[in-house]
């Protein structure tokens, strides 16, 4: 079976192509040195030459902040590049994997969020990626879109290494503790959609984030009790630290199962970096 990668150099794209890799798939590697997604002739005719059985789309503008200011090239990215690469796919009879994100919810319901809930994003990064879930929606039906949340992976920039580096340099640290949702490895996001498209699993909207829930506080203090970091932490309200961009404050999705537990997740994503410095 061959898998077009997009965004593969990125931190959830290079967990996914080793995963698939292992699996014995064989991949077409794309990221923006040799396919910009928002190019739709490049896109048809990448799509038309390699010949995918599937798309899995992980190329996105992710930068939440910037987005504010930047929205046109968040959404040519996330909105005309998911279109182009749904389109391109459907035209040759390809489905399409599609990361999508928690910030498509406002975060004021107070049980968990359902694949079919109404969608009401309250940021530009959300308003893009839900334009890219309504393009893949309407270009190609079949697809799987896969909201995922709090993301960390031992190749990019995440809360995970910040804590540990902050909890390394400082004495005492305030973390949010009004926003709740479900932190999730990048490991076991490339396992859940794996699994959907190893099980043929019913195309439609799955939410494929950690099991669990907790604060970002939450999540820190188990990053410093895990890593036996001794560190004065303080829990802190969303105010204290405005940012360009509104987060929901409950971003709580029901993952039916899909990914483990995000406390189990973490000790796994820490153990392995163990070995990485190690070795």
């Amino acid at each position: 079976m061959k898998v077009l990668l997009t965004g593969a150099n990125g931190m959830l794209g290079q967990d996914m192509a080793k995963l698939f890799r292992e699996k014995g798939y064989e991949l077409i590697l794309t990221d923006i040195h040799n396919l910009d997604i928002t190019d739709k002739n490049a896109v048809a005719a990448t799509i038309s030459k390699d010949k995918p059985n599937i798309v899995v789309h992980c190329a996105a503008y992710t930068n939440v902040d910037g987005a504010e200011s930047d929205k046109a090239t968040a959404f040519k990215i996330n909105g005309t590049g998911s279109e182009n690469l749904s389109s391109a796919a459907a035209e040759n009879n390809i489905p399409i994997v599609y990361i999508s994100t928690d910030y498509v919810f406002d975060g004021t319901k107070n049980s968990p969020y359902q694949p079919n809930d109404k969608v009401a994003p309250i940021n530009v990064y959300g308003d893009s990626k839900l334009a890219g879930e309504i393009a893949v929606k309407k270009h190609n039906p079949s697809h799987y879109i896969c909201r995922t949340s709090w993301l960390y992976g031992h190749q990019g920039k995440n809360f995970v290494e910040t804590m540990i580096q902050l909890g390394s340099s400082k004495d005492e640290l305030k973390v949010v503790d009004d926003q709740v949702g479900c932190p999730t490895w990048t490991v076991d996001l490339a396992k859940a959609v794996l699994y959907l498209i190893e099980n043929k699993m019913q195309y439609g909207v799955y939410h494929t984030c950690g099991g669990g829930s907790t604060s970002w506080y939450g999540f820190a203090k188990k990053i410093f009790e895990l890593e036996k970091i001794n560190i004065n932490l303080m829990p802190c309200n969303t105010d204290e630290f405005p940012r360009p961009a509104n987060r929901p404050r409950y971003s709580i999705m029901d993952n039916q199962n899909l990914c483990r537990d995000w406390v189990k997740a973490l000790e796994g994503y820490l153990s392995l970096r163990k070995e990485v410095i190690t070795t």
